[in-house]
């Protein structure tokens, strides 16, 4: 009697329903989460120091560039009255014609293992200005000194400057220089993030009330990863070219012709008046509003490894599902029991695919190092499951299931748009193969008892 009652506790601890079990297997997968969370945490660092080495190496040659063409500002005064104390500002007037022609050469700079693109632009404005009507938005009783006028041109950061500013005015070709009538000009951006630009200027001696006249203007400067164009003419017109096989159009407008090919690109941007929704000319404090219309190309990677990797996974609970879905189905089929400590450490296996795939994705690209991390994971957990199953047979069928789950992963990363819709038939499909190779099985009856059950202490007795 002594020794019945530990032998049916033992025996009861071992006989386990199969429903039972699947539940603590969903609770384990669920469990593996808690990990997942880390190596997100950790994808997260590795891009914030990425953005850093950028920023680095940004200010170095001159980051982000953004441009404004030649563009005419008239100090004005405002007389004391008894209405209003006196004031006084920058009047700017945009040319009624402006055009640009831009042409980027671009290299990576690295650090460590992070590579950053750097551009050399060679910029050729022009802007022809017709003054009639001029000021017609200036504020009331403003007087505008003509003799203090200068041509303004605008850019992000001046260090990235490879030689000197040029502007040509009335055939004379003179270098810029720092603007007297004010240093910067604030911008709001598209999405309403506040940025300025550093104003370079000369002495525009040619402009008149009702004058017509035109100015160019050469630039030669370096920067990081971005370069952008404002809209500055009341009619805008754009082309530039690179040898970057992958840029990025953003900004206010996108370009009406683009062209890419694998040793660079063209484009071309029109700004109609009407479209870019700036006044032709006013005080220099109602233009902020001018940085939304900016005409911008990114230089950027194809694949951004760890974008691509937060991506994976964002799948990760599917996968996890479905793999221990998988080795329970083994177990019932096979009748051979897997203890929860080897579910865990399926678990870990899989996570530690993610770090592979990370330090891998981060030298040698995404799509390589997910084959090789990969590889390295199907082959580990295929032979995992002949371990445990005492079977080379279960190893190759392991083999052959878990290859086109990681082919699966991949594929759910490259068909971006279609993701959703293959992801869900894929889920679909897992569960309906599950829910037929479990058909016959009765979820009420125990596990089968493992093979140490049998030398239970007090088994001979009882026999």
């Amino acid at each position: 009697m002594n020794d019945a009652f530990p032998n049916s506790l033992s025996l009861s601890l071992h006989s386990r329903s199969m429903g039972l079990k699947l539940i603590l297997v969903c609770c384990l997968a669920l469990l593996m989460l808690i990990p997942a969370i880390f190596v997100w945490a950790l994808v997260g660092d590795r891009k914030q120091r990425e953005s850093h080495v950028i920023g680095q190496i940004g200010a170095q040659v001159g980051g982000s560039q953004t441009f404004l063409g030649p563009t005419l500002a008239v100090p004005y005064t405002v007389p004391q009255s008894p209405a209003q104390p006196a004031a006084s500002g920058m009047y700017l007037v945009f040319p009624s014609q402006a055009s640009a022609v831009v042409k980027t050469s671009t290299s990576e700079r690295r650090r460590s293992i992070f590579r950053v693109p750097v551009f050399q632009a060679d910029l050729q404005l022009q802007s022809a200005f017709n003054l009639a009507g001029v000021p017609s938005a200036a504020p009331p009783n403003a007087q505008l000194d003509w003799t203090r006028a200068e041509i303004l041109v605008g850019v992000s950061n001046p260090r990235g400057a490879l030689s000197d500013a040029l502007l040509t005015i009335d055939g004379k070709t003179i270098p810029l220089a720092p603007a007297r009538i004010a240093q910067t000009l604030p911008l709001n951006g598209p999405r309403d993030s506040q940025s300025q630009l550093v104003l370079l200027g000369a002495p525009a001696s040619i402009a008149a009330p009702n004058a017509r006249f035109s100015v160019s203007s050469s630039l030669r400067f370096s920067g990081a990863r971005h370069i952008s164009l404002l809209a500055w003419g009341k009619t805008t017109h754009v082309a530039m070219q690179g040898d970057w096989p992958s840029p990025g159009f953003n900004g206010g407008f996108l370009p009406v012709t683009s062209a890419l090919a694998p040793h660079g690109f063209t484009a071309t941007w029109s700004v109609p008046f009407i479209a870019r929704g700036v006044p032709a000319q006013g005080p220099a404090t109602s233009m902020a509003a001018l940085g939304a219309t900016a005409l911008g190309v990114s230089f950027v990677e194809v694949a951004d490894p760890y974008q691509s990797v937060v991506r994976a996974l964002k799948y990760i609970p599917l996968f996890l599902g479905l793999v221990f879905l998988c080795y329970f189905i083994f177990e019932v089929t096979t009748g051979k029991r897997v203890h929860p400590a080897q579910y865990i450490l399926v678990g870990i296996a899989q996570i530690i695919f993610y770090l592979l795939l990370l330090s891998l994705a981060e030298r040698i690209g995404f799509g390589l190092g997910f084959l090789l991390a990969g590889v390295a994971t199907v082959t580990l957990l295929s032979a995992n499951a002949g371990w445990i199953f005492a079977s080379r047979a279960h190893g190759f069928r392991a083999l052959a299931v878990f290859s086109p789950l990681y082919l699966l992963i991949y594929l759910l990363l490259r068909l971006q748009d279609n993701a959703l819709l293959v992801g869900a038939l894929a889920s679909f499909a897992a569960v309906a193969a599950a829910m037929y190779l479990t058909r016959r099985i009765d979820w009420y009856s125990s596990l089968p008892p493992a093979a140490s059950s049998s030398a239970l202490p007090g088994a001979a007795h009882e026999q």
